[in-house]
């Protein structure tokens, strides 16, 4: 995993060698102004010499802008190193997730995938840049005080034998009994991004089922959650302090009382005990400031798992070498085809065997859960089948390039969205470098015009996010323009038009048999008035294609489109 995650730092590699060597200076620095300061004690006060306090004194102030300097560098170029590892991890990230198929990005929520985006990248980088420098700086001030401290007696120094293995087998168990904790605080976040996300994103059903107090109730059992984790984890570090502060000052208590009985016996000078005090200060500070670091670590590392788990995901569909850049036609063919979506035991689809012809318009009709999208998103390859093959043009969909076979393949999804911005810059999705000529005819086509045309501002009318400004019809419609753009040779409507009235819906189907000859029309719909114009008229039945054909045949022979057209007819008389 590390080896793996080091590759984005390479970008920022100066910066990261950089950042420790000023550490490094200004440790040294930071070492030297206590041995500075055991001469000015013992020759300049002691022996009342001023010139030796003045030069002594210059050089402590030396010493002190050396490693102010060295450290904001440190700190500056540890900034640059840390967060710019940060961002590329987040943009491969961004960029594996895109490559994501349907099935790959059923393993993850989409709440969870967020938190890795950001909270998780953020603690990469502090962990990262807290690395360059603490994670520097500890061992650093730690191994030349302790030198120093040894050099100015070595007697007296041998108290950090029994202080030293204490504190680091303090930290030690707290960094292990962390590690769990962070993960599950980390889980807990996914958990409340969920509900945030869900309760934004349907704010509208909320208030109308008036069941805000309900969320409320749900967010707050999520957030006091994510609290009392947060809480367990930090008590780690909470327990950490006391304990290291309570060896930190037993340690003084005994240098001062054994070091105060060696200044009495004429062995040291106060120089020396004020200069080795400084140094324990360093040394057991330095403890502190590593345990810090790895607890950081610790958490970064729950963070950096979770972030590889993305990263080291096998994407299922790919486009294959040299694959095809051209369809022959529109046609579509299912042979002997079973699927059954990832980590499902069941089979969605059984034995799937048709042949649709380039340029026929084909109506679906089923049950909810009967297959219907399912068997559709085969097509462009949002899954892949588990047994058989789809080809398009005569071609196994699984050799087409990706991008030429979505091209080809126009999908209008049950989810109409559309993304914050202008009308014109939703329709040039479907095609980047579409004139306002070409636009305004698909929108035509799609029978949205006829409401786009008097928007005051036109195609530069702004789309909120998700197109909440618009109604559920006028989405469909304008979906379908932005579908139309593609010049496909399938277009494909998954239940694309249930929000619009049955008028608008004949003027749709009339467009279509009119200005979209030749291109292979399947239209997903849950009225038989959508689909009895059709050449044919596909009927799913749980996952099994139970009947092929006209409406007219439909009507002689399957029980199924009978039932289902004497439903709507009821009703329409009614």
């Amino acid at each position: 995993m590390l080896r793996q995650l080091s590759h984005y730092m390479k970008e920022y590699r100066l910066y990261a060698i950089l950042s420790p060597i000023f550490m490094v200076i200004e440790v040294m620095a930071d070492v030297y102004i206590p041995f500075l300061m055991r001469d000015l004690v013992n020759i300049g006060i002691y022996q009342q010499d001023s010139q030796v306090v003045i030069n002594i004194g210059i050089k402590m102030i030396l010493a002190a802008i050396v490693g102010i300097a060295t450290g904001v560098a440190s700190a500056r170029v540890g900034a640059v190193a840390g967060y710019g590892f940060g961002a590329n991890v987040r943009a491969a990230l961004y960029r594996k997730i895109q490559l994501f198929s349907f099935g790959n990005l059923d393993q993850f929520s989409v709440p969870s995938l967020i938190t890795r985006l950001t909270n998780d990248c953020n603690q990469m980088s502090h962990a990262a840049m807290m690395s360059l420098r603490m994670g520097v700086r500890a061992p650093a001030l730690f191994t030349f005080a302790l030198i120093m401290a040894f050099n100015i007696d070595p007697r007296l120094a041998r108290v950090f034998l029994v202080a030293i293995p204490i504190l680091i087998v303090v930290f030690l168990i707290i960094t292990k009994l962390a590690g769990p904790r962070f993960t599950a605080m980390q889980e807990r976040v996914d958990d409340l991004n969920a509900i945030v996300q869900e309760d934004l994103t349907n704010i509208r059903e909320i208030k109308t089922f008036v069941r805000v107090d309900h969320e409320k109730r749900r967010f707050k059992k999520s957030n006091d959650s994510l609290m009392q984790t947060a809480f367990k984890a930090i008590a780690v570090v909470i327990v950490a302090m006391p304990a290291a502060e309570l060896v930190i000052y037993s340690t003084i208590i005994a240098i001062l009382w054994l070091g105060g009985l060696d200044i009495v016996a004429g062995n040291i000078m106060a120089g020396d005990l004020i200069s080795f005090l400084t140094y324990v200060m360093q040394i057991l500070m330095s403890l502190i400031m590593l345990a810090m670091v790895l607890l950081q670590l610790t958490r970064a590392k729950a963070s950096a798992e979770r972030v590889s788990d993305v990263l080291t995901t096998d994407v299922d569909i790919t486009s294959p070498d040299n694959g095809l850049t051209s369809s022959l036609d529109g046609s579509i063919s299912y042979e002997d085809v079973t699927f059954a979506y990832p980590g499902s035991e069941n089979n969605s689809l059984m034995d799937i065997n048709l042949d649709i012809k380039s340029g026929e318009v084909i109506g679906v009709l089923g049950a909810t859960g009967s297959g219907k999208s399912t068997l559709l998103s085969l097509i462009p390859r949002l899954y892949d089948v588990s047994e058989g093959r789809v080809l398009v043009g005569g071609k196994d969909v699984r050799d087409y390039d990706l991008t030429v076979l979505r091209d080809t393949v126009s999908f209008v999804l049950q989810q109409n969205t559309l993304f914050s911005g202008t009308l014109r810059e939703n329709m040039q999705w479907g095609d980047e470098d579409a004139s306002d000529e070409k636009i305004i005819r698909a929108l035509k086509r799609a029978q949205a015009w006829e409401f786009v045309s008097k928007m005051p501002q036109g195609l530069d009318s702004i789309v909120e996010q998700g197109g909440t400004n618009f109604s559920g019809g006028q989405r469909q419609r304008l979906t379908i323009a932005r579908a139309l753009l593609k010049d496909p040779q399938i277009l494909i409507l998954d239940d694309s038009t249930s929000a619009v009235d049955m008028d608008t819906d004949a003027k749709i189907r009339r467009s279509f048999d009119t200005e979209l000859q030749g291109i292979t029309k399947i239209i997903v719909a849950q009225r038989i008035a959508s689909v009895e114009n059709a050449d044919r008229i596909l009927i799913l039945d749980e996952g099994r294609v139970s009947a092929f054909a006209s409406a007219e045949e439909l009507m002689k022979t399957s029980s199924i489109y009978r039932e289902i057209y004497e439903s709507q007819q009821r009703g329409v008389v009614a």
